[in-house]
């Protein structure tokens, strides 16, 4: 492992240090942190005369169908599961963990030894279409052979999947025959994602992140996957979410990681870049400094089910922006944009001078004067966290519009009322990490994007 000075230190420390270095949930008060306006692009928020890049819906669209699907049971899930036996056993296990190991907020104070081995990286690929960063994915070990597999990495779900004997899938079978350790259950596995579905058969097998192994780990093993996979360049997905929320009803890979005690602290960060395919990073156990630009702020979790936290409101250029009501935000790394209820989404596009509706892409979409001067954060918990602007510009309405379509989109039927989604247009300026002690809580540092 390397120091401070070199490009990877991951640090993990007592906690009696953590609590001289960090300030707990209650002592942050309200806090405002701004970010450089000028991201790993090089560029100033986008202006009509400086970028030529047209919005293309088609993205947008569908992932508007996932969403509805993926949250469309939230708010029932939110307020009856968090009682749940196992996902109970697993936070008084990480509540011991804790009393030994946690992540240190201010890598500066720590020395260059007593690193733990019970950690692990995963790099992650940007898979960048256009101007957006769509998904982060990266590999996994699966079997006694070690197979390789990569998965979409999903802090919204809590299913892990990857395709075997699937003749119609488009990417490479996990070779279960090929496994001494494989176990199928014979019970059926489905998730549906929008329009679009998996299924097969709930199983077991040897799971691998690095040297982090879980020998029985639960997962779909799908051999029916629907057409809306045929252009995702990952095998599966894990997710990361709080098992309470699986369809298969098993602990996540994360989670038997805490429960066995096979990982230094009970929390995994995450390092999204912006426009760059490698560089990403998963950091099981661990938080990278060399991601992050300073200190972690804590945000408590609401309910242990998504990485679901308060939203009291969104800063717009010094104003306030808000609900009717409170608004709980699902902190979700495999969601690209931002989603917010449509009250919200009202309100906020009401504090930008020229916004409106775009119904010529359907519901949900906002444009707004391409040449406009913003400042956006979110308020979360006690915190207000800036994004960079340039994220939020999904592209010019035509080659020869001052219109831009804003990347925050309302949703509205069925969508639960009180439910934002924060997804990667935000999380790229923030290294995030989610945290099963403390009660469960997730921490924002500035990334390294906003250089």
């Amino acid at each position: 492992m390397y120091t401070r000075a070199f490009p990877y230190a991951i640090v993990c420390i007592v906690s009696a240090s953590l609590a001289r270095a960090q300030p707990r949930p209650g002592d942050i008060g309200t806090n405002i942190f701004n970010i450089a306006r000028r991201g790993l692009r090089g560029k100033a928020p986008v202006t009509a005369d400086e970028e030529d890049f047209m919005f293309d819906p088609t993205y947008p669209r569908n992932e508007i169908k996932r969403i509805l699907s993926k949250y469309k049971d939230a708010e029932r899930i939110m307020h009856s599961a968090d009682e749940m036996v196992p996902v109970q056993q697993i936070f008084q296990m990480a509540r011991s963990i804790e009393e030994t190991v946690a992540v240190n907020a201010l890598p500066s104070d720590v020395g260059t030894s007593g690193f733990d081995v019970k950690t692990a990286q995963m790099p992650l690929i940007d898979d960048i279409v256009g101007n957006l960063d769509v998904e982060y994915y990266g590999p996994l070990a699966m079997g006694t052979r070690k197979q390789r597999m990569t998965v979409d990495i999903d802090t919204g779900s809590a299913d892990l999947w990857v395709p075997v004997a699937c003749q119609d899938c488009p990417h490479p079978s996990y070779d279960a025959q090929g496994s001494d350790s494989y176990q199928t259950s014979g019970q059926a596995f489905e998730v549906t994602y929008g329009s679009g579905s998996v299924s097969g058969t709930l199983a077991q097998d040897r799971v691998a992140i690095g040297n982090l192994v879980i020998d029985e780990q639960y997962f779909g093993a799908v051999n029916q996957e629907s057409q809306d996979f045929e252009d995702s360049p990952n095998d599966g997905l894990i997710g990361m979410a709080f098992s309470s929320i699986a369809s298969s009803g098993q602990p996540t890979f994360f989670e038997n990681l805490i429960s066995t005690n096979k990982i230094a602290a009970p929390l995994f960060s995450v390092h999204l870049t912006r426009t760059q395919s490698r560089g990403s990073q998963l950091c099981l156990g661990c938080f990278d400094s060399s991601k992050a630009k300073g200190a972690v702020t804590w945000v408590p979790v609401t309910s242990m089910t998504y990485w679901a936290v308060s939203m009291p409101g969104v800063m717009v250029n010094g104003q306030v922006a808000m609900s009717s009501g409170p608004v709980t935000a699902a902190i979700d790394t495999g969601t690209t944009l931002i989603y917010f209820p449509q009250a919200l989404a009202r309100s906020f596009y009401s504090k930008i001078p020229g916004s409106q509706q775009a119904n010529q892409y359907g519901d949900g979409f906002y444009t707004y004067p391409c040449n406009s001067q913003l400042t956006i954060s979110l308020k979360l918990g006690p915190n207000t966290y800036a994004m960079n602007t340039a994220d939020f510009n999904l592209g010019r309405t035509s080659r020869s519009s001052n219109n831009c379509v804003g990347g925050i989109l309302a949703m509205g039927g069925d969508f639960p009322s009180n439910l934002a989604i924060v997804g990667d247009e935000f999380l790229k300026s923030w290294y995030s990490v989610y945290d099963y002690s403390h009660g469960a809580r997730v921490g924002f540092a500035p990334s390294i994007n906003n250089s």
